[in-house]
């Protein structure tokens, strides 16, 4: 049931993150508020292929 996503910034497009979502418990996009590096800010990171 657990599929593997890639966590990208909204403002530069830079993928940061890998995790894992449940698609039963969250079927839509999953949208999280990260630090970004290459930005050096907290910035909304959104669900990417």
């Amino acid at each position: 049931m657990r599929d593997k996503i890639t966590i990208s910034c909204t403002e530069c497009k830079q993928k940061n993150y890998n995790s894992t979502k449940n698609k039963k418990n969250t079927p839509g996009k999953l949208e999280l508020k990260k630090f970004c590096r290459f930005c050096a800010k907290h910035t909304l990171h959104k669900e990417s292929k």
